[in-house]
């Protein structure tokens, strides 16, 4: 559905980045073969995700491969956060979408 698309690939795209986070903190430092073959998943999907990851401060590049960061902690708590709202804002929308529903159509 077109009004949801948009929503559920930001989404997609969010989970396999926090999976690609994961397994840079438990095995960094990482390089994208270790990780793609980690995560069966192609090395062009593990590439966008470290960079999406180092853009936001979350891991850094070394010679050796990917690592955490010192403000990783600190990031996914605000992450968290970000969720949580969403949380709140997905929950008015599913009791607007429920009032709509019980209107006469």
């Amino acid at each position: 559905m077109v009004i949801t698309y948009k929503l559920e690939a930001e989404m997609e795209l969010m989970e396999r980045h926090i999976k690609v986070l994961k397994q840079v903190i438990l095995n960094q430092p990482v390089g994208i073969i270790k990780l793609s073959q980690i995560l069966n998943m192609p090395e062009h999907k593990i590439r966008y995700s470290l960079r999406l990851l180092e853009q936001e401060g979350i891991i850094e590049a070394s010679p050796s491969g990917a690592r955490a960061t010192k403000d990783t902690k600190k990031i996914l708590s605000h992450l968290k956060d970000v969720l949580d709202d969403l949380e709140r804002k997905s929950t008015r929308i599913r009791k607007e979408i429920e009032e709509i529903e019980k209107l006469e159509l």
